[in-house]
């Protein structure tokens, strides 16, 4: 922090605070020199973390407080407030911790804490010696990466590899479509970590390396090059693919999919020389690539078959909103409208019409990756079919991510959510190792469109009422999801907290 933005605001805990001024089951703001800090009162004594989450630095004194934990009111991170272990996605540094101290009813922050290290779960531990010595992770995105570290994390020192068909490094793919698209954040932003962190955990990262079997009975996968890897235990994270449309001219140089970031790359480079572009689809990440293009000054079009973006998610009004903040900042919506073709310079619609569109980014959502499994012998479905430990009908196999298929509330659900991926991943890996968790985390997700955000817990398919509290043209809202009136899922602007609390009650609920 530099001098001229002064020291964070709060107390200075190096010169003590009344015990009574730390709130019960809530955390007090300060500062210690010039780091934000905060203050817990626990059953165990009064513990000090850092005040911003690990992931995107949002302020954690606004975010909510449950037993010995704190999540961020942004992106719905986990952290330890005894020890600032990082316990859920999407943050996995810990937070910084100081030693405290109590003299008479004044408390004392004092030199920072010595990290503390990570200890296994009991069912781990017992299973370890006897468990899997060589872990393979087919897949490089969220679930996979977010496997890889907290195998580590939770002591595994066995052999571990993962498998990414990707060219690159796992990158922070939310960004993609937000603020990397759009040109505001730099390129070294983007891959979550060097190639000196996997080798330091000693994890095998192979990249661009395209599994094309796997012979579960054998415990063995082919790769397409011709190597053969063995391995004990197996998570699939192998994701989603784009759905492609079979139209004319849809396979051309200038049509693109933004589903990573070689993806990008190639969609910053044709909007270099671009003047309009088109998107086919109204989903979250076309709207958001949308926005995130006509910051670079393009002329943007979308084009989707429903009258009201998202309405199937987010409901009428709150669908409505969002078109309405896409016109107001020059994005032109053609909704209610298909594509026929592309020429390379025009979109062409069903029953007449024509946008211009130097480029097409088409997004018509995505299925999961099931065809190595499905060959393999594993049940699938829309994802591979998982139980509640995320394990796959083969035993010894798991699948985490957009590709998994698990149980929710007595039904089966695949969610394609960033955060989600990563909290399964993480669930996976314990399981893996004998932790017998079951996966009952609320998915989350967050969307940032122009100078919008919204951010949305639960699932919300097949909700029959929504309940608005709040008003949406002051982006001051939240509007919760019934169905059968049993609230299922909310979206919310401006109120963070209460989003957190959502998700704990959903969390929490039947």
């Amino acid at each position: 922090m530099s001098q001229a933005e002064g020291p964070p605001p709060g107390p200075d805990f190096t010169a003590g605070v009344p015990l009574a001024s730390i709130p019960e089951g809530g955390v007090l703001a300060g500062r210690v020199g010039d780091e934000a800090v905060l203050l817990a009162r626990l059953d165990d004594g009064v513990h000090a973390v850092a005040a911003h989450c690990t992931h995107y630095g949002g302020p954690l004194a606004e975010g909510l407080v449950e037993g010995d934990e704190i999540r961020c009111p942004w992106h719905h991170a986990c952290f330890s407030l005894r020890t600032g272990r990082a316990r859920r996605a999407p943050a996995f540094a810990p937070l910084a911790t100081w030693r405290t101290e109590i003299v008479g009813d004044t408390v004392f922050v004092r030199a920072p804490a010595e990290a503390t290290a990570t200890s296994l779960p009991a069912p781990a531990l017992q299973a370890r010696d006897a468990g899997p010595r060589r872990i393979a992770i087919v897949g490089g995105g969220a679930a996979g990466y977010a496997a890889a570290l907290h195998l580590r994390e939770l002591g595994y020192d066995g052999a571990l590899a993962m498998f990414s068909a990707d060219a690159s490094a796992p990158c922070d793919r939310p960004n993609l479509s937000k603020d990397y698209l759009a040109g505001t954040a730099p390129a070294e932003w983007i891959p979550l970590q060097g190639p000196d962190f996997y080798r330091d955990l000693g994890i095998d990262l192979r990249l661009d390396c395209d599994i094309a079997s796997i012979d579960a009975q054998a415990r063995r996968l082919h790769a397409r090059a011709g190597d053969a890897f063995d391995y004990d235990a197996l998570l699939l994270a192998t994701g989603a693919e784009p759905r492609t449309l079979a139209l004319p001219g849809f396979e051309g140089q200038r049509v693109f999919a933004l589903r990573s970031l070689a993806d990008a790359d190639r969609i910053i480079a044709a909007a270099r020389s671009a003047k309009s572009v088109a998107f086919v689809g109204a989903g979250f990440i076309g709207l958001e690539a949308a926005a995130a293009l006509q910051a670079r000054g393009l002329e943007v079009h979308v084009v989707a078959p429903e009258q009201v973006p998202m309405e199937r998610v987010l409901g009428r009004e709150l669908g409505e909103f969002i078109a309405g903040l896409h016109r107001a900042n020059g994005v032109r919506l053609h909704l209610g409208a298909k594509p026929a073709g592309y020429d390379g310079t025009q979109l062409a619609l069903e029953g007449g019409g024509r946008v211009a569109a130097d480029l097409l980014l088409v997004g018509a959502g995505v299925t999961p990756r099931t065809a190595l499994a499905e060959a393999a012998g594993f049940a699938t479905g829309n994802g591979i079919l998982v139980d509640v430990f995320l394990q796959a009908s083969i035993p010894g196999h798991y699948a985490a991510g957009d590709v998994a298929s698990y149980p929710h509330r007595g039904e089966r659900t695949r969610v394609e959510h960033w955060v989600h991926a990563q909290r399964q991943g993480q669930a996976a890996a314990a399981n893996l190792l004998g932790g017998a968790q079951p996966f009952r985390d609320v998915p989350f997700f967050w969307t940032h469109q122009h100078d919008f955000e919204l951010r949305y817990t639960g699932i919300g398919t097949g909700w029959d009422e929504t309940r608005i509290d709040g008003a949406l043209p002051s982006r001051d809202f939240t509007v919760r999801y019934y169905r059968r009136g049993e609230l299922v899922a909310a979206a919310s602007c401006g109120r963070d907290h209460e989003n957190l609390a959502i998700e704990a009650a959903l969390r929490d609920g039947p």
